[in-house]
Formats: C-alpha cells, sequence, structure tokens
C-alpha cells in the first residue's frame, strides 16, 4: 500500500527554510511542513489545504522539486510505502502563527491537545546558511534538505 505524502519548502525574504517541529506518538520529528495526499484531490490541492489546516496560511504552490525515487517503508506502518513530493511554495500573506525560535517549543495548551490526540507541532524558521540535512528528521526530507543546501551554497555570496 502506497502512503502519499506532498510538503512544501518555504523560504521567506530572510534566507530562512520554514520547517514543522513535531512530537508524535512519544517521538520528536522536525519535517517540512505538509502531509498526506486524500483521495480526490491533486498534489499542489493536498499542500493548499495542509498549510492552511495546519498554519491558517494562503499559500502558492510553485516549482516542483523532488518525488521519492527509492523504496521508503513508513516509520508508523511497515506495510505502506512512502512516496513523498516537495514543491517550493509562497506565503500570500503573514505566517499568524506562533513561530518558536527553539525546536520542540510546546506551549501548555499544545500538551493537552496532545493529551488527546498523541500529535501536536509548531512551526520555526532556520536560516539557510545554517540548515542542512542534519535539520531534518525523515530520510527523504534530508534529501530535499541537502538539494536546498547545495542551491544556497551555489548562489551564497557572504
Amino acid at each position: 500500500m502506497f502512503n502519499v505524502r506532498v510538503y512544501g519548502i518555504l523560504v521567506n525574504e530572510k534566507q530562512q527554510v520554514l520547517v514543522s517541529d513535531e512530537f508524535i506518538r512519544g517521538s520528536y520529528y522536525t519535517k517540512f511542513p505538509g502531509g498526506g495526499l486524500e483521495v480526490g484531490e491533486g498534489t499542489r490541492q493536498c499542500l493548499v489545504r495542509e498549510f492552511n489546516e495546519e498554519m491558517g496560511l494562503r499559500i502558492s504552490v510553485l516549482d516542483h522539486i523532488y518525488t521519492t525515487d527509492f523504496y521508503q517503508q513508513s516509520a508508523f506502518n511497515p506495510a505502506q510505502q512512502i512516496i513523498s513530493i516537495y514543491y517550493k511554495v509562497k506565503a500570500l500573506e503573514e505566517i499568524k502563527v506562533s513561530l518558536r525560535k527553539e525546536a520542540f517549543q510546546f506551549d501548555p495548551i499544545q500538551m493537552q491537545e496532545y493529551a488527546k490526540n498523541h500529535q501536536i507541532e509548531s512551526f520555526r524558521f532556520i536560516s539557510l546558511p545554517e540548515f542542512s540535512e542534519a535539520s531534518v528528521s525523515l530520510p527523504i526530507d534530508k534529501i530535499v534538505a541537502g538539494m536546498i543546501r547545495e542551491e544556497f551554497l551555489k548562489t551564497y555570496q557572504p
């Protein structure tokens, strides 16, 4: 069985990459914002929906960056194969959710939510000069992080 995931790479005007810090079923993950494709929607529609649901943020989906080209077993369901699709995205408005300065900074209300749903998330930006494969947790995200880092280093002028 396949599990299709769609993620957005948002780089702001300060040359910072948006990441999501998530506490899911007792484990911590830093990943790109996005989520699961639902029946009846396209990949771009999925990404628009996910950013709206998770952040209340309207986005424009830009260029395709990467689609998984190897076998990746799901960390949550060994019977599923993960296929991840990544796009560059642009915010169409100011981000309204609270952005954190540190990884996994959850407030008391979020911790209450975790007790109910066993999943919470917060968002933060990482400066491109500091961003690397080590900045994210998931194997496919690490590939894309490397691509972003490589692209940044090609154009970086200190």
